[in-house]
């Protein structure tokens, strides 16, 4: 059985690593078709580790693709094999830097909040 993949949503209907996806396909398109490639990676449970995946604690995981740029996208587990994407990022550091971290944690507070029964 594979795990789907979600998007986190703002409160105002915006998917903020939807917008990221959809900028780094005119940026970097050989860097967006790695990223989503290894979105769809994830559905199956052999990839959830190392090299394509880490977690990064709190509860939060990082899909990891190294380029000229690093780009992660930041995600946890729900029940029902449910895979939630809360935050991209892409730099040139191999760390995740504090206020990333925090929008990912925050975003995951927020959407338990709401999905939550």
């Amino acid at each position: 059985m594979e795990f789907t993949i979600e998007f986190y949503e703002t409160k105002g209907g915006g998917c903020p690593v939807l917008e990221f996806l959809e900028e780094l396909k005119q940026t970097d398109p050989g860097d967006h078709a790695a990223v989503l490639a290894g979105l769809a990676k994830l559905r199956n449970r052999q990839y959830h580790r190392d090299p394509l995946s880490k977690a990064i604690g709190d509860d939060l995981f990082e899909l990891r693709h190294v380029g000229k740029l690093n780009t992660r996208i930041l995600w946890f587990f729900m029940k029902g094999r449910r895979i939630v994407a809360v935050h991209s990022i892409r730099n040139k550091a191999w760390k995740i830097l504090p206020q990333d971290r925090k929008i990912a944690l925050n975003r995951r507070a927020e959407w338990l909040a709401r999905n939550q029964p």
